[in-house]
């Protein structure tokens, strides 16, 4: 015999507590229901619940009490707060403390129902399949990334992940996707600074037929790609500032319009955002908004560098490799001492992608079934030396003390990427536009065209 999951809905105005309760009976849910936090502390204590619901003020404390109180007391149990309309710096508080997900007040049954299946869904025993996806390494840094994700995973909250180009930022987002109650439903990855500006908000949000020259029919949006499912902002830092109005308002009243359409429609869809940028620095230039910042990075997951973990390099080299040789359907040379020796003293400044590149280029060279320390072509690469800084000796005025410093960064970039500027600015944190007019300013224009 089956027996129904429960809810505990815990709210001081009447006629909430009875929409929740006819709404979730008719879902097959069976409710309790408690008009102050006392009650609900004493209500948890004498059973176990699938879900909780709470208001976000009570007669005598408020929801992120009872959220703090279900967390210590009652880890793993999903807890939802609902917040007063427009209220979004409550439903912000409320993620940070561990709350699954939020509701605003008028609560919309069309995002009250699928909240409390992505909730019931945590309470499944079944495995989820991640295709053959892992955070691979024994470092204690991505040991600590495997049991963050596992963590986000049983949340609804928007996750900021940063960290450099290459070091796997996308692979953890697809993680945390794959281990959560959205699973099953789709996993849409957009690069933010591939889409034209003019673009954006069509692509973003759909368009209705008519809404502009040339949309002869309906086309849906990124929003209603990943409809149930997660949406993955790759490179967020590149959204131009009206763009990023406009995708504040889509998270925060998890409602969208489609270009031409006079009507809001709500949409279901998590929100994980990366870029290897500085965020905080770009907010505090005016570059990034701030409210959109804090609604983006409500909990943070750092992707470590490569060099922070070089015991992890003979594990990955093994499993890009064998990666590399399934897909050219090749025998899997070995990697002989000194080249892995090679490897693990590298600083890896693209990280975890440069050196499947630097694998996929060593088995093309080596001759028989071992590549060696040369096959690697990393002979001229100082791994983790500092950079060359001229002696400042008072030779030169600071100005052009700092252009020699500067010129040579882009230049080693430039080397080191196989003069391709677009990844050459990727790797000094820079955009595109102001790696090239450094060049010229610096005089490098021409030389470095591509």
């Amino acid at each position: 015999m089956t027996t129904n999951p429960s809810c505990l809905i815990v709210d001081d105005e009447t006629d909430i507590r009875e929409l929740l309760v006819l709404t979730l009976e008719r879902m097959g849910v069976e409710t309790y229901t408690a008009a102050n936090v006392t009650d609900a502390r004493h209500m948890l204590s004498q059973r176990d619940y699938a879900l909780c619901l709470t208001d976000m003020r009570m007669p005598d404390g408020d929801g992120l009490d009872l959220v703090r109180h279900i967390n210590t007391f009652h880890p793993g149990l999903p807890v939802a707060v609902i917040t007063a309309y427009g209220s979004a710096e409550n439903a912000v508080s409320a993620l940070k403390a561990g709350a699954f997900d939020y509701l605003s007040k008028p609560i919309s049954l069309s995002q009250l129902r699928p909240l409390v299946q992505s909730a019931l869904k945590l309470s499944d025993p079944e495995i989820a399949d991640l295709g053959g996806l892992d955070m691979i390494g024994i470092s204690a840094a991505i040991s600590q990334v495997r049991q963050m994700i596992e963590k986000l995973a049983r949340s609804q909250a928007p996750v900021y992940i940063s960290g450099e180009s290459g070091s796997g930022k996308e692979l953890a987002a697809r993680l945390i996707h794959l281990q959560s109650s959205r699973r099953e439903a789709p996993f849409v990855a957009i690069n933010c600074g591939a889409i034209p500006e003019n673009l954006m908000e069509s692509e973003f949000f759909g368009y209705k037929k008519g809404a502009f020259t040339g949309a002869n029919q309906d086309k849906p949006g990124l929003f209603h790609a990943a409809k149930g499912g997660t949406l993955f902002l790759d490179e967020v830092a590149d959204l131009p500032l009206l763009m990023q109005v406009k995708l504040l308002r889509a998270i925060q009243e998890k409602k969208v319009r489609m270009v031409g359409d006079s009507h809001e429609e709500g949409t279901d869809v998590r929100i994980i955002s990366a870029t290897h940028r500085n965020l905080g620095e770009m907010m505090e230039n005016g570059l990034f908004r701030q409210d959109l910042y804090y609604r983006l990075n409500v909990i943070e997951l750092r992707m470590p560098p490569l060099r922070e973990r070089p015991e992890d390099i003979p594990q990955l080299a093994q499993t890009l490799m064998a990666r590399l040789c399934r897909a050219s359907n090749m025998p899997q040379p070995a990697l002989a001492p000194q080249a892995l020796s090679l490897l693990k003293q590298y600083a890896f400044p693209g990280n975890v992608r440069e050196l499947e590149n630097i694998l996929e280029r060593a088995m093309a060279l080596c001759d028989g079934n071992t590549i060696s320390a040369g096959d690697l072509l990393l002979e001229n690469m100082q791994a983790a030396d500092p950079p060359f800084i001229p002696d400042g000796n008072g030779e030169l005025p600071l100005p052009e003390y700092l252009e020699s410093i500067e010129k040579i960064a882009i230049l080693n970039a430039l080397e080191k990427t196989g003069q391709n500027k677009t990844e050459a600015a990727r790797l000094l944190g820079v955009s595109f536009r102001t790696l090239r007019y450094r060049l010229s300013k610096l005089g490098l224009g021409k030389e470095h065209d591509d």
